[in-house]
């Protein structure tokens, strides 16, 4: 799995997990806001951006795999910061690896299993070439807010996952369930969701937020699936505040 790393390498460690079909140019902005301080670890997850030729197998081996990043990193407990899909593996690292993480913010998370997932899935596996079409890539990244400064990186990260990595990635996606474990976590949560997501993932923040009553949620006015790129100039200074809270 690449993985990039920014800031002092003595500072506060923080992990940043991008979504499905991005990578972790996604955090370039936020990256930028907390480098100046902090020891900001971006991997590139299986089957995307640079570790394209690595399928998604699933959020398991995945998780795993992180866990082995963070111990070899060996500047523990970690913030751990994940949208999206990768809110998902942050709930499971944060449940599964309590030791090696001592904050996590989970952004846009889903929590609720989706009906007629197999259906779902061979729709999309047939669609899956439609991935290569740079007009078609640049629809998706309209939805995800991704800035005309990223457009290329999108355009091609899009273009080279493959049908095992989106079936295997979107399959945990729509499977996840929130470990029971979650309600063990001992360290600061912080779930978001955009007021204009779809219910299920509004539903699906209040089910994570539940699980772990100590955890803070908050509903972010205005805004759909895609926060950290659709309102970088709110969303970095939250990060940045969150972060600094003792």
């Amino acid at each position: 799995m690449h993985v990039s790393e920014f800031g002092p390498s003595d500072g506060p460690p923080v992990l940043l997990l991008h979504g499905g079909g991005v990578a972790g140019w996604m955090w370039t902005s936020l990256r930028r806001t907390l480098e100046a301080t902090y020891k900001v670890v971006v991997p590139d997850l299986p089957g995307h951006g640079h570790s394209a030729d690595e399928p998604y197998q699933s959020h398991t081996e995945t998780v795993n795999a992180l866990s082995q990043l963070l111990v070899r990193g060996g500047s523990n407990p970690t913030a751990v910061i994940g949208f999206s899909l990768g809110a998902q593996l942050t709930i499971e690292l944060a449940s599964q690896y309590p030791e090696l993480v001592d904050r996590v913010m989970i952004v846009s998370a889903q929590a609720k299993a989706m009906p007629f997932a197999g259906l779902t899935l061979r729709a999309l596996g047939a669609a899956a070439p439609l991935a290569q079409n740079r007009r078609f890539a640049r629809l998706q990244a309209r939805e995800l807010f991704v800035p005309a400064e990223l457009m290329e990186e999108y355009i091609d990260t899009s273009a080279h996952i493959t049908k095992t990595t989106l079936l295997a990635a979107v399959g945990d996606n729509m499977r996840f369930a929130v470990p029971q474990t979650w309600s063990e976590f001992h360290g600061q949560a912080f779930v978001m969701v955009g007021s204009r997501e779809r219910a299920l993932m509004r539903d699906s923040a209040k089910i994570i937020h539940a699980a772990l009553p100590s955890s803070d949620m908050e509903i972010v006015p205005g805004r759909g699936h895609g926060i950290p790129l659709e309102c970088p100039d709110w969303f970095n200074p939250r990060v940045a505040a969150w972060l600094a809270l003792q």
